[in-house]
């Protein structure tokens, strides 16, 4: 069974090359962890299109 590598997950997330594995001194679990606590940039983008709307609406109607 083989291990999962942080580059995939980089490329897998969308990230730069090197986004958090060229991060000197970071140790593969420390670069999975930040990886596995950052965001997919497209999913925030297809959430704050969708958000944006609603508290634009909210916002001037108060």
């Amino acid at each position: 069974m083989g291990r999962l590598s942080p580059a995939f997950v980089e490329w897998l997330m969308g990230l730069p090359d090197g986004h958090v594995t060229a991060v000197p001194g970071l140790s593969r679990s420390a670069q999975l962890k930040a990886l596995g606590n950052g965001v997919v940039p497209q999913q925030a983008v297809a959430a704050l299109r969708f958000l944006s709307p609603a508290a634009l609406t909210t916002r001037t109607a108060a």
